[in-house]
């Protein structure tokens, strides 16, 4: 059999490298094409709001007002809550299936966990109107006011629908994806760095504590990003529960609104142009918001692979 001529192989690279540029290259093309379109199909409400769009606390579509502040809020503090429930039990069932499950208990749980992942939204949210919001009223806020509710976060009204409701159905839809890429990031460990840490007489803790989770942060770092960007963008779910009421309140009980609840509310009956344009131009804040804050933990994740981490690192 005939090796193909150095010739050809150099054609062949140069074509598979080009290939794989513009590939690269279209995906930024796409990015920048849907910036475009939005700041196109916003360009009427930034005339009339300017930055008083961002920065404005009333959404009344009859007298022609539209600020988004209260729906950013909704949004980073109801993704903030799913990643304070999410993050340590996804990293827990991380653990476990990567350093302690035995191997006939790891790969049905695996599948059970990463099966979540599959469910439609709008089963998630049918779920949480049924089941979670009498549960979170009935249980779990007065459960939380009679302990906490010297601070402002537990205190108000009894909704069931609410900022904790939506933050807990978002953290149980991002469990899934921290998971499964955290239990990846942590199989990735070298054995050399357990058997180093073993011989030097440290416990089974011990070695995930000061050998495994520091040699993987950067990983789990990225797998919490991940889960955060799922958040910040769900829909269906998040409108169901969250009670879709563009406030700022302290109180994880009171009813919120997201960006993205309040467009999938209003854009079918957005026949007013200002109208309309106000929702794209949440779709553009949204979209900034969602940029600012992937850039933000992307240089964390920077910044956490470039610290000492305990473990030699070639």
């Amino acid at each position: 059999m005939q090796m193909p001529s150095p010739k050809s192989r150099r054609w062949g690279d140069s074509l598979f490298r080009g290939l794989t540029f513009l590939a690269a290259l279209g995906m930024i093309g796409l990015v920048m094409v849907i910036a475009v379109q939005l700041i196109r199909g916003s360009q009427l409400a930034f005339t009339h709001f300017g930055l008083g769009f961002v920065t404005g606390s009333r959404w009344d579509p009859v007298h022609g007002a539209f600020g988004s502040l209260p729906l950013v809020y909704g949004t980073i503090v109801s993704s903030l809550i799913a990643l304070l429930i999410a993050v340590p039990l996804s990293l827990g069932i991380a653990i476990y299936l990567a350093e302690l499950a035995p191997h006939w208990v790891r790969t049905p749980v695996s599948f059970l966990v990463e099966l979540l992942a599959a469910i439609p939204s709008v089963v998630y949210g049918l779920w949480g109107v049924f089941v979670l919001v009498p549960l979170v009223r009935t249980a779990l806020e007065p459960f939380l006011q009679r302990t906490l509710g010297w601070l402002p976060f537990f205190q108000g009204t009894y909704y069931g629908f609410g900022m904790l409701a939506a933050g807990i159905i978002l953290a149980i839809m991002i469990i899934p994806t921290i998971s499964a890429v955290s239990r990846e990031v942590l199989l990735a460990v070298p054995n050399s760095q357990r058997e180093a840490m073993l011989a030097l007489g440290a416990t089974r803790w011990e070695t995930i504590k000061m050998a495994v989770l520091p040699y993987g942060r950067s990983g789990i770092l990225g797998a919490v990003i991940l889960g955060l960007g799922r958040a910040i963008g769900e829909t269906m779910a998040v409108t169901m529960v969250i009670g879709n009421r563009p406030q700022i309140s302290p109180s994880v009980f009171e009813l919120a609104q997201t960006i993205a609840s309040i467009i999938a509310n209003e854009f079918s009956e957005a026949f007013d142009e200002l109208h309309l344009s106000a929702l794209v131009m949440a779709g553009l804040v949204l979209f900034v918001v969602t940029l600012l804050l992937n850039i933000l933990a992307r240089l964390l994740v920077w910044r956490v692979a470039r610290a000492p981490e305990g473990v030699t690192r070639e």
